[in-house]
């Protein structure tokens, strides 16, 4: 079935409904099989540079300053200033109103800048509060847009306006990619995470991801199994790779190591990229600059030898 952006809500709703359910007791037991996994020290160095690439360093808070995205930046652009070659991560996420600075000081890096438009993280604005909002923070640099889906109506059973929203933003978008946010804590189900997924990738989302950062539940490994699924299946019937975003609670090495995992264990090689997945997450890259002192020098960095974000 090909969903247009025409498609009526019954067309949409018998497809969403019509795809497999989710195995509960399954899925977590995979996940949690999973996360047992371990990986020899060479592997183990190889796995923490590339959870670095695949950073997205965030800042999303209301007492956010210049300074302090200038100081993100320059941590984005060389996470270990003492080891040139520590690589630099995925990109760095801001509110739109801190595109302008963060543009700035990443000018020439090739640090990808993300910015949450929409009215993150409620998402309860207007369509052109929107689209207006997505517009400026591309102007302004972004290349990225993580936008959150309007959860209420998704509960309501409206998925036609959800559907349509995204495809209006991914049109506002322009060039930039566009990540969508399921908010997948607020879905209740397994079901309707992938239903939710599959409807933001049939509306032309970039990437998929779990959540805002800020509601209870955020990622966990169940939830980010049951969207790779999504993303593998629908890459054998459309041809199409779909990234995939956890975001919230991954804080550890042991964490991101296990996210790895189940990345090649779910859907492969072809997932193993900042082009394919990323981590949403602050205090995620001190602990990976931390374990990776570990591996080279034999000993622990200082609690305060990397920087707070």
């Amino acid at each position: 079935m090909t969903v247009t952006v025409s498609a009526g809500l019954s067309d949409l709703r018998s497809f969403l409904h019509g795809l497999p359910g989710v195995d509960k007791v399954g899925v977590e037991a995979r996940a949690a099989a999973l996360a047992t996994r371990s990986i020899k020290t060479s592997a183990k160095a190889e796995a923490i540079d590339l959870a670095i690439r695949m950073v997205d360093l965030t800042t999303l808070e209301g007492a956010d300053t210049p300074g302090k995205v200038r100081a993100l930046c320059a941590k984005a652009r060389r996470p270990d200033p003492a080891d040139p070659s520590c690589p630099p991560v995925a990109a760095i996420c801001v509110y739109p109103a801190m595109v302008r600075v963060a543009a700035a000081a990443l000018a020439g890096s090739g640090v990808h800048l993300a910015s949450v438009a929409t009215a993150f993280p409620s998402g309860q604005a207007p369509l052109e509060v929107k689209l207006a909002d997505t517009r400026d923070a591309v102007a302004a640099g972004a290349d990225e847009i993580d936008m959150v889906i309007s959860r209420g109506a998704f509960l309501a059973g409206d998925y036609t306006k959800v559907f349509d929203e995204i495809v209006a933003v991914k049109e506002a978008c322009g060039g930039a990619h566009l990540k969508v946010i399921l908010e997948t804590g607020e879905l209740g189900t397994y079901d309707n995470i992938r239903r939710a997924s599959w409807l933001a990738m049939l509306a032309g989302a970039d990437f998929i991801k779990t959540s805002t950062g800020k509601v209870a539940v955020n990622a966990t490994l169940p939830i980010t199994l049951v969207m790779l699924e999504a993303v593998r299946d629908f890459r054998e019937r459309h041809g199409r790779i779909i990234g995939v975003k956890p975001a919230g609670g991954i804080k550890t090495t042991k964490d991101a190591i296990k996210y790895l995992v189940l990345i090649n264990e779910t859907v492969g090689d072809d997932w193993l990229s900042p082009d394919r997945f990323r981590f949403g997450a602050s205090s995620l890259l001190n602990d990976l600059l931390m374990q990776r002192t570990k591996l080279t020098t034999g000993h622990y960095a200082g609690p305060d030898y990397f920087t707070l974000d």
